[in-house]
């Protein structure tokens, strides 16, 4: 690997594993309860523009109910529509035929859903309805009704039970979703709406459920001279992927601001994963590499500097032009275990004050229609040239989910970067959504 001096601390580095690896619990958290999903184990598309606030995504406008919310609504209403049924399938079949015995489902199904309170109203219910059916079919008190009866009261006992630990358990992982949600905001925060001259608009979206936070990561700061900006996306996904990023994050964050151009950037972002890997070996995080791209835009120069470790190379908009930047010469992905001597080249290509830029992530570029097809993201970006910067984040998120065979199945991310000066708009976008997990 690249050689480099040890200018990194170790606390960011220290700080970013402890909170990476709390980041997915929230989701842990969500795929083991049965209650319905809370409003922040969504996916959020979070958008950045330039009214010089910290971004945050807007209120779901009302739609269609997800899946997930009509099967949670049919399992409270299972037990009555059992409590209902059973009855009226005994009264009006044969004598011999005893729908009355699946009453004893209504308790058991009602502890799904319910509380112990709810629970043990549905098994009185069922024990009166038993009773007066067998009152009215003119059986005797002994033997066969009381072993019903009891039956049912042992079974409404225990679905009380479960219902109850069933209960704790949804308040113990409620706080654990809340820590972990925490966590994940510390780990990768919100991208300011604006960075010195610069307007920043972002997508972005985690694959794993009830998570914030994946293998993606970016980062945008105003330093002396100009603004500097990196993407990045982790190999692989889970916690080990979240551990990885918040290393990343951490080392740009020192280095961006004392080093002297870009290379030194990435030459501390391999330091720092070295580093990491022989001092963690046990972690899995120690044998991830990633895709960086770092980006410079200076105050008094019309231009953006570009270094590539391994990822896609930005889109670029001047007026109705659209157009993949050629990069020179791209280097590895940072922390790829293979020996490499060649410097690091940074390409400079022209962005004046109107101009936009969209980094994105594989999420993007490598998502493919049921034929196999790769989504046209330079076609789309012409077709959106007119737009205004605000809604582009939005209408990219509708599009790659609408274009994907498997919908947005991976971690999605893509930064819009406006250089200022040209009066762009800043209206609020109805597009910037939170989507389901």
């Amino acid at each position: 690997m690249r050689g480099c001096p040890d200018t990194n601390r170790t606390g960011p580095a220290d700080a970013a594993r402890t909170t990476g690896t709390a980041a997915l619990t929230a989701g842990a958290a969500a795929r083991t309860t049965g209650a319905p999903p809370a409003a922040g184990a969504v996916r959020t598309a979070r958008t950045a523009d330039t009214a010089g606030r910290a971004g945050a995504a807007e209120p779901a406008r009302p739609g269609p109910r997800r899946p997930a919310e009509f099967r949670y609504l049919l399992g409270r209403a299972l037990p009555f529509l059992v409590l209902v049924a059973a009855p009226l399938a005994d009264v009006l079949t044969a004598p011999e035929e005893r729908f009355d015995r699946f009453l004893v489902a209504a308790p058991a199904l009602a502890a799904v859903t319910r509380g112990v309170r709810g629970t043990l109203v549905v098994g009185a219910l069922a024990t009166g309805t038993t009773a007066l059916l067998a009152l009215d079919r003119g059986d005797r008190l002994l033997p066969a009704l009381l072993a019903g009866q009891t039956v049912l009261a042992v079974v409404t006992l225990a679905a009380a039970l479960s219902s109850q630990a069933r209960r704790r358990r949804e308040v113990e992982l409620r706080r654990v979703s809340e820590v972990a949600e925490a966590a994940q905001r510390a780990v990768l925060r919100p991208l300011p709406r604006r960075v010195g001259d610069v307007g920043l608009r972002l997508l972005y979206e985690a694959s794993a459920a009830g998570a914030h936070v994946g293998g993606d990561f970016y980062k945008a700061l105003k330093v002396r001279g100009g603004v500097r900006i990196m993407l990045g996306d982790v190999q692989g996904k889970g916690l080990a992927a979240v551990e990885a990023a918040s290393l990343l994050l951490g080392s740009f964050r020192e280095a961006a601001y004392t080093a002297s151009g870009l290379p030194a950037i990435a030459e501390r972002l391999e330091a720092s994963m070295a580093r990491y890997a022989e001092r963690a070996p046990e972690s899995t995080a120690a044998d991830r590499f990633a895709t960086v791209l770092l980006a410079e835009i200076p105050d008094d120069e019309p231009v953006v500097r570009l270094l590539s470790c391994g990822h896609p190379a930005p889109v670029v908009q001047r007026g109705a032009v659209v157009r993949t930047v050629e990069l020179s010469s791209p280097s590895v992905p940072v922390h790829l275990p293979v020996p490499v001597d060649a410097p690091f080249t940074v390409d400079e290509v022209p962005f004046a004050p109107g101009d936009r830029m969209l980094m994105f992530t594989d999420g993007v570029s490598e998502t493919r229609d049921r034929h196999g097809a790769f989504y046209p993201l330079e076609r789309r970006m012409r077709d959106w040239a007119a737009e205004p910067a605000d809604r582009i984040p939005g209408l990219l998120q509708e599009d790659l989910a609408r274009f994907g065979a498997r919908g947005l199945d991976d971690d999605t991310t893509a930064v819009l970067v406006v250089r200022g000066g040209a009066g762009e708009e800043s209206r609020p976008s109805h597009e910037d959504h939170l989507v389901s997990a």
